[in-house]
Order: structure tokens, then sequence, then C-alpha cells
């Protein structure tokens, strides 16, 4: 390993800027960037390559911050004209071009068309929507809410448009109460467990509505509809709890070796 003060085959010393090699142009090193002994220790393997990305990121910001002409240099990014609006016209010329491709060669309808003199004896809804068409199906707890001699309070119909109101309700409200900066699961458990109850619900709710295709009790299968997401969203929880503190090692871990403490 090579002193801090020995001068280098190129002829210079460690006070002096270094380039690896390649562009773009040379950032001297700061109070956060290893030196060169450092540097030489991460010349092979994963290290390498880690270190490498992270480097020349930096050094590619560090550039476009300097040449940017732009008051806030936090901003950066494509120009909407020509980058942003070619890209988004060809994506979506590609998808249309699908679209049309897929209804010259597929036929109008599949099978038979529809009788409109006569009512089929299952009506559903597209299958995207069977999750909305379950929450109208909820008329087994609309007696449990019953009050004063046993008469509903509402009807099922209802019923069925304040589960959809809270709902909507939920979704809404998860970005202003989810503030965080968490990217993965594991860093926040608790959003990710209702994440993962809510889509656990759409799917049994999904299959409530086509009860009649299912050999399954409808009193059973209603519990299983609202015991199902709670059982999964639990267990997310306990799964990513348990994860959640071997990821943080690893991930402080791998930060101190790219920008080992002073």
């Amino acid at each position: 390993m090579t002193d801090d003060t020995t001068p280098m085959t190129d002829g210079g010393t460690d006070d002096e800027a270094r380039t690896d090699g390649g562009p773009p142009a040379t950032v001297p090193p700061d109070d956060e960037t290893p030196t060169w002994s450092e540097r030489k220790e991460r010349s092979q393997g994963l290290a390498q390559l880690t270190y490498q990305y992270f480097e020349r990121s930096r050094r590619e910001d560090e550039d476009l911050r300097t040449e940017s002409t732009y008051v806030e240099r936090d901003v950066l990014g494509f120009p909407t004209w020509p980058h942003e609006t070619i890209r988004n016209l060809a994506i979506t010329s590609f998808f249309l071009g699908i679209m049309l491709l897929v209804a010259s060669i597929l036929p109008g309808h599949f099978g038979d068309p529809a009788n409109p003199g006569s009512t089929p004896a299952i009506i559903l809804p597209d299958w995207y929507l069977y999750w909305s068409f379950g929450l109208l199906k909820l008329d087994p707890i609309n007696p449990d809410l019953a009050v004063l001699g046993g008469d509903i309070i509402m009807s099922n119909e209802l019923l069925g448009l304040i589960a959809h109101g809270a709902i909507f309700g939920v979704i809404t409200l998860v970005p202003f109460l989810n503030k965080g900066n968490a990217r993965r699961p594991v860093e926040e458990p608790g959003w990710a467990a209702l994440g993962v109850a809510g889509v656990i619900l759409a799917f049994t709710l999904a299959v409530l509505a086509i009860q009649n295709f299912f050999p399954i009790q409808l009193e059973l299968l209603f519990s299983l509809t609202f015991m199902l997401p709670i059982a999964g969203g639990v267990i997310t929880y306990a799964v990513l709890k348990t994860m959640r503190e071997g990821y943080m090692y690893d991930l402080n871990r791998r930060y101190f070796m790219l920008r080992p403490p002073k």
C-alpha cells in the first residue's frame, strides 16, 4: 500500500488532484471523499464496482451543478422539449398502435352476442370492478348494525355506497399521513402491511362478488373476506419488522464502506 506522502508513479502526490482515467473532469477530493490509499483498497470485485458507480455519480452531479444556469441548482432534469415530449409521443404511439392492432385482428365480440330481450342469470361487471361489486354485497353485516327493535338503520344500497366512500377516503388520506421518504417496504413495515392488507382485501372482495362460481358457504366466504386481509397485514408487519434491523445494519455498513467516518 502506498503512503499518502509518497510520490505516485505519475510524479504527483496525494496533495494534488488526480484523475481516475475516465470522464468527466477531475474533481479534487474533499473531506468526505476517500483518500488515494482508501481508493486502492477498493480495487477488486463488487466493492470496486460499487465504489466506481457512486464516485462517478457524485462527479457527474457536481459537474451538472457547476454547469447549470438555473437559480435553483438542486432541481436538475431534462427539458420538456424535445426530450420528454418525444419520449412520451413514442410511448403513446406504441400503445396506440398495439390497441389498433388488437382491435383490427380480434372480432368485435367473443361468442354469441348478448340477447337484449332476456336477462342473464348472473350479472357481473368487468373483472377490474369485481372488488367494487363485492362492496355492494355486504348485506350480511347490515342487520348487525340494527338498533331499536331490530330495524336496520340504512338500506343495503346505502351501506355499499358508504363502504365505497370509506375505501376511497382511506386511499385519499394515505399521501397526507405517510410523508416519509422510505422506498422499500422494510423501511416502513406499518405502511407496507397496510398496503398488503388492501391488496388482499381487493382480491377477497372480488371473490365475494363472484361467489356463485365457488362451492363455498356464504358465511365462510364472508368471514374470509375480512379475516384474510387482517392476517396478511399482521404477517407482513411481523416479517418486515424482523428484517428491518438487519436491513438497516447492512445499509449503514455499505454507506460507511463508501464514505468512511472521519
